[in-house]
């Protein structure tokens, strides 16, 4: 595919596009991966929506996009997504962001559950194809902020709803969740006034703890307090799901400036996701290695951890949390479970 024209920050010209060579007009406002490989078809490929779900698939055939590659897929909104201000603006467009930008979404149900009605819709702009993950989900607008909705069995919404609720009793930065009916949503944390990038970009499927913490660490100092905290929770919670393209900073749309980690989100894969765990004592538990490896070879991974007070994390606040959630679930076996994470951590870690 020739790819010519201009990548936009908003109405701001940030790098030319020549046959898919990525030219910088303002080097620091790129997208990190940009910033780390000229790869500008590789950009819009991480862009699209999964090909794998089944309702991106019955999307894609309303859209007249079946037969399309994920370029075609991603260019048919100009490669805008809701969560950044990057676009792509062909040569001879004269296209402005406010055209660009989505405001609404009439896709939303067929995104999210196949609904049949929506099949026959006339063709709209729509942000799900730019809507990345493997789990059937959508964009909704609602008293004009975006929220994505997303299907998942019982034990995930518990997961992920119990998991925003604890991690906001310890004091971490974490997305705002919600039940709606059988699904659960989250609030875009960006609010449109931030890009959001993922770790991915820089570490690309690299999941190694210590390779995380170097490149925020770079980009960002004050972001390693929210990574040790978010891989505290993780290890605690059992989020075995944690990947480069489930977590990332915030940047400020003006500067490219990284301002920090985005709050903590997609927890769905952990806890009593996949039934009820049998190893409660946590013995031998292979996110509590990981964990206790990471923090006891990096020193500043160390001294962040061991400001955590985990003196809070009690079975009455685990309690509290499991009964905000309004989920039917067996409570002393998660207290325990999560209990028993903490006290192998403490003692294989050592005093504080």
């Amino acid at each position: 595919m020739n790819l010519n024209g201009t990548l936009m920050s908003a109405d701001t010209e940030i790098a030319k596009i020549d046959n898919g060579i990525v030219v910088p007009i303002n080097e620091k406002r790129l997208p990190l991966y940009l910033q780390r490989v000229n790869d500008f078809e590789g950009w819009l490929i991480n862009r699209a929506v999964d090909r794998h779900r089944a309702n991106s698939r019955l999307l894609k055939k309303a859209l007249g996009l079946t037969l399309a590659e994920e370029t075609e897929v991603v260019l048919k909104v100009h490669a805008a997504t809701i969560t950044d201000h990057y676009w792509f603006r062909a040569s001879g467009s004269y296209l402005t962001y406010d055209e660009v930008k989505f405001k609404d979404n009439i896709f939303d149900k067929l995104a999210l559950y196949g609904d049949p009605d929506s099949f026959n819709y006339p063709e709209s702009t729509t942000p799900e194809l730019t809507n990345i993950g493997s789990y059937e989900k959508c964009w909704r607008i609602v008293d004009g902020k975006w929220w994505i909705y997303k299907q998942g069995s019982e034990n995930e919404r518990f997961s992920e709803l119990f998991i925003s609720y604890f991690g906001q009793a310890l004091g971490f930065s974490m997305a705002h969740y919600e039940l709606e009916s059988s699904y659960i949503k989250t609030l875009d944390f960006t609010n449109q006034q931030v890009d959001y990038e993922a770790i991915y970009s820089l570490a690309g499927d690299d999941e190694d703890y210590q390779k995380s913490f170097e490149i925020l660490e770079n980009l960002c100092p004050a972001a390693v307090k929210d990574y040790v905290n978010m891989i505290f929770l993780d290890t605690i919670c059992f989020n075995m799901d944690r990947h480069t393209k489930n977590y990332g900073v915030l940047r400020d749309i003006n500067t490219g400036d990284v301002r920090g980690l985005a709050p903590n989100f997609d927890n769905n894969i952990a806890l009593i996701s996949r039934g009820y765990p049998n190893n409660i004592e946590r013995n031998k538990d292979r996110m509590i290695e990981l964990f206790v490896k990471f923090v006891s070879e990096n020193h500043r991974a160390r001294f962040i951890y061991e400001k955590i007070d985990t003196s809070i994390i009690t079975e009455k606040t685990i309690k509290a949390c499991i009964e905000k959630t309004k989920f039917i679930v067996d409570a002393e076996r998660i207290c325990a479970f999560i209990l028993n994470g903490v006290k192998q951590i403490v003692e294989l870690v050592g005093d504080k």
